[in-house]
């Protein structure tokens, strides 16, 4: 499933992006008044309604590598092309950009917002336990298309409850989404950044899993959620650890499947080898122990 295999041509020949005008831009966003957030990895995003009725996220495009020259702008548009290639149920989709003299970038609009808010605006209906295994699943799924499916993988996260996004059905999706220029080292370089980045995915992903059970904000580096599942006790306080809000509502048998693979995740990393945990690991194991229950075993 190589999804960049076809060759980058012109901005005008990609045919999955709509190339939005800077007025329609500013119409939808009723004259950037519509913040949703600011100062977020990816520049500040603003709620858009388009004339033909499309609600979509706008966000203000960071210069890619710095630049705002005509190096910029290819860099730019070979991003635009490669983001607009990017097709998986799971990742938030580019529907469009805008250029003049700021370049914009249109995604499709996630109702519910981020995983963050979800979990922790204490105004929010919280999240059920199936949800939330289920965003577990949803997650690690996309991971896997990102970092594993697309040949060359050139495009890269960081995994955490803010750059994941809740649809209108609560369906995670993730966003802010970057490109590597693997133009920028040579063959051996280039692959041994895409071993570390995904060693640094199976840590950042252990870390959302420990927030999906607790509830709890993770903190920065090796933060205090992380130091008690690498407790050799974890397992006799898994239980105290479980998110309030779930109000004793959740299965005991996959609340341990979930610590262990944080456990596991957050070990790799810590100790700086693989140990045989990866991505497509992690989701199989989660898929195949949610068919076990749905089959009854």
């Amino acid at each position: 499933m190589g999804c960049l295999r076809r060759r980058l041509g012109a901005t005008r020949s990609l045919p999955f992006v709509r190339r939005f005008k800077p007025r329609e831009i500013e119409a939808a966003t009723s004259g950037f008044s519509t913040a949703l957030e600011t100062g977020g990895p990816r520049g500040t995003a603003y709620r858009a309604r388009f004339a033909d009725g499309l609600v979509a996220t706008v966000r203000r495009a960071a210069a890619v590598g710095g630049k705002e020259d005509d190096g910029g702008a290819a860099a730019f548009h070979r991003e635009l092309q490669l983001l607009g290639r990017l097709n998986h149920r799971h990742v938030v989709r580019l529907r469009g950009f805008s250029e003049g003299h700021n370049r914009f970038l249109v995604f499709d609009q996630m109702e519910n917002r981020s995983l963050k808010e979800c979990l922790h605006d204490p105004l929010r209906t919280p999240l059920n336990w199936r949800t939330r295994l289920q965003v577990a699943i949803d997650v690690a799924a996309a991971l896997e298309y990102l970092y594993y499916f697309c040949d060359p993988p050139v495009f890269h996260v960081t995994v955490s409850s803010s750059s994941v996004m809740m649809d209108a059905d609560f369906v995670a999706k993730l966003s802010d989404i970057s490109v590597i220029d693997p133009t920028d080292s040579n063959a051996a370089s280039f692959q041994e950044g895409i071993e570390q980045r995904r060693r640094e995915l199976v840590y950042q992903y252990g870390v959302l899993l420990l927030e999906l059970v607790t509830g709890q904000s993770p903190g920065g580096g090796d933060g205090e959620l992380v130091r008690w599942v690498q407790e050799p006790g974890f397992a006799g306080s898994m239980q105290r650890m479980v998110d309030a809000d779930l109000g004793g509502t959740y299965d005991a048998g996959e609340l341990r499947d979930l610590v262990i693979v944080a456990r596991l995740c957050t070990r790799t990393a810590a100790h700086g080898a693989a140990a045989g945990v990866s991505i497509p690991h992690v989701l199989r194991y989660l898929q195949g122990k949610v068919e076990e229950k749905n089959r009854g075993g």
